[in-house]
């Protein structure tokens, strides 16, 4: 493989790699989100963007053992968009810098 192949497919990955942290920072936010507008969680699309938004939180930023811990009234609202919120800036951090390491 020659130098300049090599490094279209390091191009290649680095931009996979940053849609994919991008995409989960999305759908942290969306989660967070579907919490904010009190959406219906009985629905089927709201609760897995609830599920997809638990299984990248890393555990670190949980809703319910999260880096901050609201109580009282509307604290799922605040869990999540303050939890989720910084989940997704890390996933941005991660992917940027994951991208700056793999592109040549």
């Amino acid at each position: 493989m020659s130098e300049s192949n090599l490094a279209q497919v390091r191009i290649r990955v680095a931009q996979v790699v940053w849609i994919l942290c991008a995409l989960a920072a999305v759908v942290l936010a969306l989660g967070a989100l579907t919490y904010a507008l009190k959406a219906n969680a009985d629905n089927g699309l709201v609760q897995a963007v609830r599920d997809g938004a638990g299984f990248l939180d890393f555990g670190l930023f949980s809703m319910t053992n999260g880096v901050k811990e609201f109580t009282g009234d509307n604290a799922d609202i605040k869990n999540s968009l303050f939890n989720w919120g910084l989940a997704a800036v890390v996933w941005l951090i991660i992917g940027r810098l994951l991208e700056r390491v793999i592109r040549p």
